[in-house]
């Protein structure tokens, strides 16, 4: 059965993004980008949410990212994508395809299907319907050491508490820590 995963990027108080969307804060750098190549070999499909996809899309098709990685821009172009938007007409980015409704049902339909993991990147709409859903295996969080203040949380309405076990922790050199967590089994 395939994994679901979510990797994302927080402050240390539990922000995605600033209030405008904008990720100018991330503190990733080479160290992180050459591990984030390595665990792109465990997925073969990622999900977004239509923000997350519209900011992906124009940034990974650009030449500012073929310049500063060409790397991991290869594999986010190469890589199937599901954006899951109500409102978008069309998903133009390459190997993407837009689902209009059933979040948790197609989750668990692809889930049931052979290949290899699931990625959710961004998206905390989505990931806080999965979540609500007990569909997430593995969440990543790597915390960026800012405080922002304000801005897009992680989670938002979540109905109940979901307890996480810490199955790997690994410190990069400018700061930015990587926190694995499975859902605790009771």
């Amino acid at each position: 059965m395939r994994k679901v995963f979510v990797s994302n990027l927080i402050s240390l108080d539990n922000k995605i993004a600033r209030p405008n969307g904008d990720l100018d804060w991330f503190g990733v750098d080479q160290e992180y980008f050459d591990y984030t190549s390595t665990e792109a070999t465990r997925r073969d499909l990622i999900l977004f949410g239509r923000i997350t996809y519209e900011g992906m899309a124009s940034y990974w098709t650009s030449k500012e990212a073929a310049e500063s990685d060409p790397v991991v821009t290869e594999q986010m172009n190469s890589t199937n994508k599901l954006v899951f938007s109500r409102t978008l007409k069309s998903a133009d980015w390459i190997n993407t395809h837009l689902v209009k409704d059933d979040l948790v049902g197609e989750i668990k339909r692809l889930k049931q299907q052979p290949g290899k993991d699931i990625a959710i990147f961004g998206s905390g709409t989505i990931v806080s319907q999965l979540t609500e859903a007990g569909l997430i295996d593995e969440y990543q969080i790597v915390v960026n050491p800012v405080v922002l203040g304000s801005g897009i949380p992680e989670f938002t309405g979540l109905t109940q508490a979901r307890k996480l076990n810490l199955v790997n922790a690994k410190a990069f050199k400018n700061g930015v820590v990587l926190l694995k967590y499975e859902p605790a089994r009771d």
